[in-house]
Order: structure tokens, then sequence, then C-alpha cells
């Protein structure tokens, strides 16, 4: 069969780089992919916009496309599922319709949703007005966490250490016009993400992840759509998985269809794990995670498509359960000079093919073909990905291969995994 891929990210080259394994897959077509998937063997891209939901429903109708896989937050948010439900409807999509995608675009629904379903979240306020806002702060003290309620690409959030902080944050979010404000109670532990699969039903948890956000090492500086990742995270042990699933996966999937929402796609829960090692949501994504995917899938060995195929036809319940690769995986993302604010475009990325031979897979995100040569076209640029026994192994391959990788300015952290790898030193 075809599959269409919506997005042109490093999650977006991922998720077509594992559907291209499974031998029912003839192509995959990304609208409108990046650099990667334009030189990846059985892959087209085609330069639609993403919102352009007429252009790909056309295009997906004259392809005899059977199943759609939306990438990114904001084709969800605006309708896409919908759309090609009513427009197209032998197609399969794999992704919540706009109701359901509401659980990321707005964070005050997604705290309205888990507060009926008893889903253990920090407490939350919103505001519209400026001044409020900055009161409420004031009055309540740092540490304290600033959020825009809307899609603001993995960086409208600021965990704010002073009163001071908070209140620039606010200003910045209503100077933006990234409003309403949600300003939620500020819980310490260690994160982690667990992307779960559901057809609306049933819930299968993928492995747990953890995503490194800020862009300085030791987890310093401004937030980022994730500068490395690595899975499966040693913190969610199967005890705590299993919680995760019956006291907030489940619940959630439950939560949405007592609301009439028909939710099948990727449920990904942002979480906190509190010194006393209870889970805790910091918040809901409605899709795959970018990096995690491009840690998580190098583990797979259930064939994507027949998991996606299952969600979509709602039989993830008769489905066996998903296999995985023993090991860990890690992923360093290489970044433009100047992420996560401004940065160049159009330098020359070499050393890929270099870093592929040590065994390592690059997905890459902000990159572009340009007459056969391979450029830098966004602040993300490449994610590396390595797989070994152990977790360390895996970093330590990761960091072997981009060592190989060029391009002008380029920057990653040089810490990724170090909470796991502590943790693992203190075991020995």
């Amino acid at each position: 069969m075809k599959v269409l891929v919506v997005g042109n990210g490093g999650r977006e080259h991922a998720l077509a780089w594992k559907l291209l394994q499974s031998q029912h897959i003839r192509q995959v077509i990304c609208i409108p992919g990046n650099g990667g998937t334009a030189t990846t063997e059985r892959c087209q891209n085609v330069s639609l916009r993403v919102d352009d939901f007429e252009g790909m429903a056309r295009f997906a109708l004259v392809q005899n496309v059977t199943l759609v896989v939306v990438g990114p937050e904001l084709p969800l948010s605006l309708g896409i599922t919908d759309y090609f439900q009513q427009h197209n409807p032998n197609l399969m999509v794999f992704g919540p319709t706009q109701e359901g995608a509401q659980i990321e675009s707005s964070k005050y629904w997604a705290k309205s949703l888990m507060q009926e379903a008893g889903i253990p979240t920090p407490r939350c306020e919103i505001f519209t007005n400026a001044q409020a806002a900055i009161d409420y702060v004031t009055a309540q003290g740092a540490p304290i966490v600033v959020k825009a309620d809307g899609l603001a690409a993995g960086k409208g959030v600021t965990v704010a250490a002073t009163v001071e902080e908070a209140k620039a944050a606010v200003e910045s979010l209503f100077k933006s016009g990234l409003t309403p404000v949600v300003i939620e109670e500020c819980v310490t532990g260690e994160e982690v993400s667990v992307l779960a699969l559901t057809d609306g039903l049933t819930v299968r948890p993928l492995l747990p992840a953890q995503d490194h956000k800020r862009i300085g090492e030791g987890d310093t500086g401004e937030n980022t759509g994730g500068m490395g990742v690595y899975a499966p995270a040693p913190i969610a042990t199967p005890a705590l998985m299993e919680r995760i699933e019956q006291e907030i996966l489940q619940p959630t999937v439950d939560a949405l269809r007592q609301r009439g929402i028909d939710y099948r796609g990727v449920l990904y829960a942002g979480l906190m794990i509190t010194p006393q090692g209870d889970p805790m949501v910091l918040e809901f994504n409605c899709r795959f995670g970018d990096p995690e995917t491009q840690a998580i899938l190098p583990l797979l060995e259930t064939p994507l498509d027949e998991l996606l195929l299952a969600c979509t036809q709602q039989r993830l319940a008769q489905f066996p359960p998903i296999a995985w690769k023993s090991g860990a995986a890690a992923c360093v993302v290489a970044a433009a000079q100047g992420y996560p604010g401004a940065y160049p475009k159009g330098q020359v990325i070499t050393g890929i093919e270099q870093a592929e031979q040590l065994g390592a897979t690059v997905f890459q995100a902000g990159t572009q073909l340009k007459q056969q040569q391979l450029l830098t076209d966004g602040g993300r640029v490449l994610g590396v990905t390595a797989t070994g026994d152990t977790l360390a192994l895996a970093i330590a391959g990761a960091y072997k291969a981009i060592d190989l990788i060029q391009f002008e300015g380029m920057y990653y952290r040089k810490d990724i995994g170090h909470r796991a790898i502590k943790s693992d030193s203190s075991h020995d």
C-alpha cells in the first residue's frame, strides 16, 4: 500500500524510515518532507503546505493512498482528520479529530478534561488579562510555571525561578498574542515522555523516553523543541508504567469518549515523576513526539504500519502485544547556530554517510536538498540516533557518529542521558 506522511521534521523522516521497513508498504509520500525523505528510496516528497487539506485530499485520491499518518500538531488542530473523513471517507487517517486535538491545542481544555477524569496534574489558573496574571504571580511567588494556552511549537513554557522572570514571561506571551495564559504550580521531580497508541477504546503505551528540552548543558537556558532523547527511560519502571496506563492513559481515553470524542492516534503524556514516585501530567500532546520518535522507533520490532492500521480500524484490543528489541537508543540533536532564536539557513552539511557507516541512523529535520546538495533549513537540523545493548553504549554510539558530521555553526549538547547514566553508575 501507499502511505502519506504529513510533516517535514525529524519525526516524519523517522516515521517514513520505519514504515518502509514493512513488506506491505510500496511507497511513502511525504508532504512536504525534507532533505532526508528526498533521498530515501521508495519515498517521494510533494511540496504542498501541511494546511492545504484540499490539495492533500485530491493527491491522496489520485495516488490511491491507503493510510495517512499526520506528524505535526498544527494540521491536527486545524482539523485535517475531519476534512479527510468528510471528503475521502475510504482513506484511513492516523491522528485525532480537531475536537480530540484540543488536548494539545488548549492547555486549559486539557486541564478541565483531567480534572473531570481525576487525573493527577498540577493546579492552574487561566488569564486573559496581563495585569491579573501579574498580580496572581506576585501573590503566589516563585517558582511558578507560565504557559501559552495554545500551540507554541514546544517553546511556550517558562519555568520561572523568580517572580521577575514569571512577570517577564507573562508580558512576553501577551505581547506575542499567545493568549490566554495558563499559570501553574511548579512541581519538581524527573520528567518522562510516555507515548501511547490508541484506537479510542484501548491504549498501548510505547517505550518511555526522556527528552532534554533546554538548549544548554545541565538543562540550562531556553526551552527548545528538544535537544536529545533516550529510550527506554530507566525511571519509568514496569510497575510505574502500569500505573501510568491505569491511572492516566486509559482514564483519559475514557474521558474523551464520554465527551463524544473518538480519539484514534497518539496520546502523548508529558509526565513529572515526583520525588515520592507518583506520576503527574504536565501536558498532553496529540501526536508523535519529536525527538522521542527518533529514539523509540529504532527499538520497535512490531511493523509500524500494522499498529497504525489497528488504531484506525479500532481493533487494538485484538492486536498482539507490541514487540521491542532489547537494549536502548539515544538521539542527539544537531542544531543551527542561534537556535532557539534566529538562525541562518543554507549551510552545507557533510559527514552523514560516514556517521551511518558506524551503524548510526541520521534522521534529518531542518534540511533541504538543493541541486543534489544537502543544506540546513531549520533550527533543529539533524537527529543522530544509535542503539546499543546498554544505554551507555547507545549514547556513546550517537556521539561517535555526530562527531563525523559538520555544518557551519553546528551545536549539540554533550550531556544527553546524563541523569540515566548517573543513576546507572550508582547501581554498579
